[in-house]
């Protein structure tokens, strides 16, 4: 089985100050806002470490059945 799955991600900006925003070509996310507050300091919005942590929950589910 071959599963093709596309998500992009840009980012404008330094680090603190800058701007970020996450696609799925499935249109899950859309130009979905990220920063530095959502991943370091508690600020609402998703960040990089939640998608993966929810990506391998998903298929980890999936598999335990």
């Amino acid at each position: 089985m071959k599963i093709n799955r596309i998500g992009a991600a840009q980012w404008q900006g330094g680090i603190k100050d800058g701007k970020g925003a996450i696609s799925t070509a499935s249109g899950a996310l859309n130009d979905y806002p990220y920063g530095f507050a959502s991943r370091f300091e508690g600020v609402p919005g998703t960040n990089p470490e939640e998608l993966l942590a929810a990506a391998h929950a998903g298929c980890f589910t999936m598999a335990s059945r």
